[in-house]
This record gives C-alpha cells, sequence and structure tokens, in this order.
C-alpha cells in the first residue's frame, strides 16, 4: 500500500509540473518551463525511490507520509492569520494640484505655475528635476521606439478629443427603472464591453479631489452631489507588460485608459438619456480618485506600490469612474487583508523599482490614512527620463501573472490560508526571478 502512495505520488508530480511547464510555455516564462520541467523530473524520481526504500524501511515511510498529508491539509486550511491587520482610509481630501501629472502641466512663468510654487515652497526644487529631463514620450528619452511611443501619442490625441464630455445633460423625461434590473445591466453591459470587474459604492467626500489640477478648470473647487460611484478595471495585456519599463507598457497603458474612458462615456450617456445625472471620470478630467472608489467598491486593495491590487490581475489594471445619481444597488463589500498582508511580505515592486520610489517598510499613517506612500517625485523623474510610464512593478508582481486556473488557484491558496502565503512567495522567486530582466518586444512589434 506504502509503495502504491509512493508510485502515485510520482506519477502526479510528474503531471503536475508537466501541466506548470506546459502553461508557463504558452505564456513565454522560459525561465519556468526549465524549472518545471526539472523540478517535475526529479521529484518523480524522489517519489519513485521512495516506493523502493519503503520495501526496507517501512515505518520511516509511513511517518514520510503522514508528514505529508498533514503539510496538506496544513496547507489548504482556511486560517487567512490576519486578524491584526487593518484598512487604511483616508479622512482628508487629496488636493489634483499636488500629483504629478498636475505638477509637470504647470508651464513655467505663468501666473498657475508662480501660485502653486508660493504654496508649496519644498516641491519646486524636486520638480526642476523631471523638467531638465527629455519627458515622457519624448524623441530624445532613453528608451524611445518610433512606433510604441507613435501609437502612445495617437491614443493620447484621441484620448484629448473625448476627456471633456464626460458630463452629459441628463433627458428632461427620466425613465422608472428598476433598481435591480438597471444594476444588472450596467455591470452585464460593461463586462460585455470589456471590463475585468465591475462594483458600485456610495460616494464619500474622500473620494472626491478637493480642487481641480488638469485642463481649463484648474484650481477650482470640486463640488459634485452625485450619491453613487460605478468603478471598474479594465486589463492591461500580460504580454505587453513584460518588456517594462519599455515602450510597450505606455503603449498599453494608454490604450486602456483611453478603452476604459470611452466605456465610461458609453454608459454616463446612457444614464443621462435615461434622465439621470452621470459624469464619467477619465484619463485627463478626473474629479475622484479612481483606486480609493473601486477600493470602496470592492474591487481591491491599495497596495504597497500605491495603486489598487486586485484579487485576479493584481496591478495589472485600469481604472474608470461613473458617478450617478441613478439608483443603483450596493453590495455589501468586506476587506481584503490578505492582500495587505502579502504586499507586507512580498516586497518585489520596491526591489524592482528602478527608481527606488516603492517603500519597503510596512504602512505608515499618511494625511491620517495608513497606507503606503511612493515618492512620487523620483518615480516620475526616472518616467520623464526615460519616456515611458515604467511599469516595472507591475511586471514584477506576483499577483499580475495571467488570469488563468494555474495562477487562480495560487492565487485563491494567497487568500485562503497564511502559510500557502508565503510559500507562493518563495516558488514564485524560484520559478520567475526575485528580479525579472527586461523581456523582448512582442513579435508582432518591430524594434
Amino acid at each position: 500500500m506504502v509503495q502504491l502512495v509512493f508510485n502515485s505520488l510520482a506519477g502526479l508530480s510528474l503531471l503536475l509540473f508537466m501541466y506548470v511547464a506546459y502553461v508557463s510555455y504558452q505564456e513565454g516564462a522560459q525561465r519556468a518551463v526549465k524549472i518545471a520541467t526539472i523540478a517535475g523530473i526529479v521529484m518523480a524520481l524522489l517519489f519513485a525511490a521512495g516506493a523502493y526504500l519503503a520495501t526496507l524501511f517501512p515505518m520511516p515511510a509511513q511517518l514520510f507520509l503522514i508528514a505529508l498529508s498533514l503539510l496538506f491539509i496544513v496547507l489548504f486550511l482556511p486560517v487567512k492569520g490576519v486578524g491584526k491587520i487593518k484598512q487604511g482610509k483616508p479622512s482628508t481630501q487629496i488636493d489634483e494640484r499636488d500629483i504629478m501629472f498636475s505638477r509637470n502641466e504647470l508651464v513655467p512663468g505663468s501666473e498657475q505655475y508662480q501660485a502653486y510654487y508660493r504654496r508649496n515652497q519644498e516641491k519646486q526644487a524636486l520638480d526642476e528635476k523631471f523638467r531638465k529631463k527629455p519627458g515622457l514620450l519624448s524623441l530624445q528619452s532613453a528608451f524611445y521606439e518610433p512606433y510604441t511611443f507613435g501609437a502612445s501619442m495617437a491614443n493620447g490625441t484621441v484620448l484629448d478629443k473625448i476627456k471633456n464630455d464626460t458630463c452629459p445633460t441628463p433627458s428632461t423625461v427620466k425613465t422608472n427603472s428598476n433598481e435591480e434590473d438597471l444594476t444588472r445591466f450596467l455591470k452585464g453591459w460593461l463586462l460585455n464591453l470589456g471590463a475585468h470587474s465591475v462594483g458600485i459604492t456610495k460616494l464619500k467626500p474622500t473620494h472626491f479631489y478637493s480642487h481641480k489640477g488638469r485642463g481649463k478648470r484648474y484650481g477650482e473647487a470640486i463640488t459634485n452631489d452625485h450619491t453613487l460611484a460605478i468603478a471598474f478595471t479594465v486589463e492591461m495585456d500580460h504580454q505587453m507588460m513584460k518588456s517594462a519599463p519599455k515602450g510597450t507598457v505606455i503603449m498599453e497603458s494608454t490604450q486602456q485608459y483611453l478603452n476604459s474612458g470611452i466605456m465610461a462615456l458609453q454608459v454616463a450617456h446612457f444614464l443621462s438619456e435615461k434622465g439621470f445625472q452621470a459624469q464619467a471620470h477619465i484619463d485627463g478630467n478626473y474629479e475622484v480618485v479612481c483606486p480609493l472608489v473601486a477600493s470602496d467598491a470592492g474591487l481591491g486593495e491599495i497596495g504597497r506600490m500605491g495603486i489598487l491590487m486586485t484579487p485576479k490581475l493584481g496591478p495589472r489594471v485600469r481604472l474608470a469612474v461613473v458617478t450617478t445619481n441613478a439608483p443603483l444597488q450596493i453590495e455589501e463589500q468586506t476587506f481584503d487583508a490578505t492582500i495587505i498582508d502579502f504586499c507586507n511580505i512580498c516586497k518585489k515592486c520596491a526591489q524592482s523599482c528602478p527608481s527606488q520610489s516603492i517603500p519597503f517598510e510596512e504602512r505608515k499613517e499618511v494625511n491620517k490614512a495608513l497606507r503606503w506612500q511612493i515618492n512620487s517625485e523620483s518615480c516620475f523623474t526616472y518616467w520623464t527620463t526615460i519616456g515611458t510610464d515604467c511599469g516595472k512593478c507591475m511586471q514584477v508582481c506576483p499577483y499580475s501573472h495571467p488570469n488563468n486556473k494555474l495562477h487562480n488557484f495560487v492565487r485563491w491558496g494567497i487568500r485562503n490560508n497564511w502559510l500557502f502565503r508565503r510559500l507562493a512567495l518563495k516558488f514564485d522567486d524560484i520559478f520567475y526571478a526575485k528580479h525579472m530582466g527586461n523581456q523582448k518586444f512582442p513579435k508582432w512589434i518591430k524594434h
């Protein structure tokens, strides 16, 4: 009987690792293919040897199998081990004028430029560093590449054409809408359009920026009486992100900002035609802090790199939000502390960050919120040096692996069990390396 168990384990381990190798081959993860193949052969040989040794040493063999069974039981018990981890939500508003994109748009010598740095003298010297760099999508930037940069500029041009049509005038004839039916339709529609996840939440004052920081409304205090927000994510292509921080990253980033923006506009115009107030919040024209809204809508938690970490794609998403006064159903959301615990122990984004902008330490209270605070100035300065929005942190995050059965099983284990979470991180280091080198562009892109 003991021999049969060992032989069965030999066969199962070989099949399991060959499956991992096959999935890794499909993903183009050559290191994982090699390691999985070698591991499968070695494990099969070890268990086969165990079958032979069981005939010579039956008692130790039985004890080994008992210990192995206990380990598997412990790994899959629902023991999350996150009792002391608290949710960190801001209690004060963020001023959009303080974010790097807004500061980047300030024209030296202009009234807005002078007024901003009179109020924030400590930021001027920091910002002059990025102003001396070539800039995003610049021909003189370190990673300039004509096709990916050109496509990114084209995406940005289209975004500029639609970003000011975010607040359609509601129809004077309001349609009576069933709350449940309208909610189901909007979620289904967004998913059918290509959204990865959709959630609805009540709006809070802290979801809104205090003042506009970009465009013609620069400096205006934000007033918005909408009560609900529809937040959704769109996936950033895994293959495009593999060559981070090169040109495919900003090409994919702008593409998904554009895709999510069009979808948000579709929803806003649909609701306005039904007689409801609605406003799309898209790249270049936000009134809300999208990651905060998305987190409260149950789409993820704010991780170490300061952006939304989703359960199945990690940070490899782009966001958009539609605020409205339409009657919609809100689902009760729960805080997923396992994502925060994983970020606590992982640190791969911080280790791989080219500008060393991501902190290694645990969360701290920043503006009355428990969070990780990245160094946005050094991060943005690196962006303006290389010409892209980097994405290295997204590339190396273990949560960013493709959305398939293998990786979803691992992500389920990470959410379910404290020990599994830690072992999964160790295996990720082995199979995918602690520091991922820059990968090649997809074959269809000439470079």
